[in-house]
């Protein structure tokens, strides 16, 4: 039946930046297809795990501020994964900020912040995991690009840049670990009501732009995003290779 192919029964997904937002909705997407979850992020996550088991599912809580991790931290994190839940078949790389400011007080300090957390950690734990993926001959990179992965935006150089080249090294790793079952592909959330986002929707202006160039007529919320999180989490998906989707209520064709 091809609805069995969604399912994640037996699997371990490491979801970074799990505690509220785009996270949360993904791990407990993951938890609800079957899967038994990781949570990696800066915070413990405590209502997130809650959630998760009360889905019937195992959770392991992990606290690390990105910022500041080295690789070999975050390859510590990842086989605390392993050791701690038996596997892992699926890593989110989701844990992402924003900083906005114009371009002539930009702060280095916040370029190098957003880089480090939106970038840097997405390639060292993709590494980590896919060093088990290619062992185990199947493994699922899900990376979390943005609308941004394809424009410049508005006062974000960082978070442009750190999503443009979301989106491209997706594609390299698509290229290097398709052959041994591995799959890293992309989602590119629209504009989503999260913290991320809370500065624009309390502009009243700016708010009413964005949803008059959105021909759903709304902001997205974390479940819009959860049908493709278990996609390109399950065999479903296991002939897509380092695909961008973008899940933005029609905003990219406007």
């Amino acid at each position: 039946m091809i609805l069995d192919s969604f399912r994640l029964d037996g699997t371990v997904a490491l979801v970074t930046g799990a505690a509220r937002g785009l996270g949360r909705g993904a791990a407990l997407a993951l938890a609800e297809a079957g899967a038994d979850v990781a949570l990696l992020d800066h915070v413990a996550g405590t209502e997130t795990a809650e959630a998760v088991r009360a889905l019937g599912r195992r959770c392991l809580v992990l606290e690390r501020d990105l910022v500041h991790a080295a690789p070999e931290d975050l390859d510590a994190d990842v086989q605390a994964v392993v050791d701690g839940l038996g596997r892992v078949d699926v890593l989110v790389n989701n844990a992402g900020i924003i900083r906005r400011a114009p371009l002539l007080e930009h702060a280095a300090a916040d370029w190098d912040d957003v880089l480090a957390i939106n970038l840097d950690a997405v390639f060292h734990l993709s590494r980590s995991a896919a060093r088990r993926f290619v062992d185990q001959g199947r493994g699922k990179i899900i990376n979390i690009a943005s609308m941004l992965a394809f424009q410049g935006g508005v006062l974000v150089p960082g978070y442009t840049a750190s999503k443009h080249a979301v989106a491209g090294v997706t594609k390299a790793l698509a290229n290097e670990l398709a052959r041994h079952g591995v799959n890293a592909n992309a989602i590119a959330p629209g504009y989503m009501a999260t913290d991320n986002t809370a500065a624009l929707r309390a502009d009243e202006v700016r708010e009413r732009s964005i949803l008059d160039r959105i021909p759903a007529e709304r902001w997205g919320t974390p479940a819009d995003l959860q049908g493709a999180f278990v996609f390109l989490a399950s065999a479903a998906s296991d002939y897509v290779n380092g695909a961008v989707l973008p899940v933005d209520g029609g905003w990219l064709v406007r």
